[in-house]
């Protein structure tokens, strides 16, 4: 099926506003952008800022075996196509921005999920901030400095797509090969990764566990940080994350799961998914973007809606 567009009034000499959220279809949705703002564009629009809550494809930033960088790809089409800004939300890594040659205001959804911490999870003071994984770890701290509670971390699950085990920087043949190697040269190997048993760092016991993340897709890892909580002998756990994708059949592996609540944000439809497991729970961020589009549309300052974010958050 072909994509086709016709802007049925003027916007030449406009400031022009495209909100373009992420569906199932992902490549369908990210033609659909590519073509509106190529339109808007040849139609002598003033500027032309996408407002793409959830960047697409933003898991696929680093350089695999044999593969590509598909979210600089992607960027690199949005700036061909005539995108003059971007704005979205808690990218998977901070780096994506610099993929991008035009101004990206990457918003935190982070105050409005610690504001239902606070007022949503009764005694939170008791709730100790989880990290799924080592990766997770720096979100963790983030959290749990804002919120002045403890942090755990899940250590020695399995290595998932992000595991740095399987990027590009072992893909020449492990084989000797004595034609391109001199003899009196010997290039020391990597000491391949082993994965430890599944310790937790920090005490959960007692205790409400909140793991939190940016994307929640596959929730097989969730469970299993789960599992691992309860017999740890936390009583309660919660999972936070901007962006619920929830494919397949995540929500009734959720519902059968030892999770009693999964908050997530509005960055992505997820109303079915809702329909499907009460315990998914929704945050609603539309306030910070609407925000994001009068200041940038009245030319006023961005650093408000960045104010106490640290480099590392």
């Amino acid at each position: 099926m072909k994509t086709r567009v016709q802007i049925q009034e003027s916007v030449r000499g406009k400031d022009v506003f495209i909100i373009q959220t992420v569906s199932k279809d992902v490549n369908t949705i990210i033609m659909e952008l590519l073509i509106m703002v190529y339109a808007c564009r040849t139609s002598c629009a003033r500027s032309i800022i996408g407002v793409v809550p959830y960047f697409p494809y933003s898991k696929q930033c680093k350089m695999r075996k044999r593969g590509s960088i598909v979210s600089k790809l992607l960027a690199s089409m949005m700036c061909k196509a005539g995108l003059t800004h971007l704005i979205t939300m808690d990218l998977h890594q901070k780096e994506i921005q610099g993929f991008f040659n035009i101004p990206v205001d990457n918003l935190r959804a982070s105050p409005f999920l610690l504001q239902y911490i606070q007022e949503e999870i009764p005694d939170y003071r008791n709730a100790v901030i989880v990290a799924k994984s080592p990766a997770s770890a720096k979100r963790a701290q983030s959290f749990a400095e804002r919120l002045r509670l403890g942090i755990a971390v899940i250590h020695g699950e399995a290595q998932d797509a992000e595991s740095d085990l399987v990027d590009g920087r072992h893909s020449p043949p492990m084989v000797k090969n004595i034609g391109a190697i001199h003899p009196s040269l010997e290039i020391p190997l990597l000491i391949p990764k082993e994965k430890p048993p599944i310790t937790v760092v920090g005490d959960v016991g007692g205790r409400i566990a909140i793991i939190v993340d940016d994307i929640i897709d596959d929730v097989d890892t969730f469970l299993a940080a789960a599992d691992t909580l309860k017999e740890r002998g936390a009583y309660k756990i919660y999972v936070m994350a901007t962006h619920g994708i929830l494919s397949s059949d995540a929500p009734r592996l959720i519902e059968e799961s030892a999770i009693d609540e999964v908050v997530v944000t509005n960055t992505i439809p997820h109303e079915i998914q809702k329909l499907q497991c009460p315990k998914i729970k929704t945050v609603d961020i539309s306030m910070i973007l609407s925000e994001a589009i009068r200041r940038i549309h009245n030319g006023e300052s961005m650093s408000y809606l960045f104010r106490n974010i640290g480099v590392d958050d």
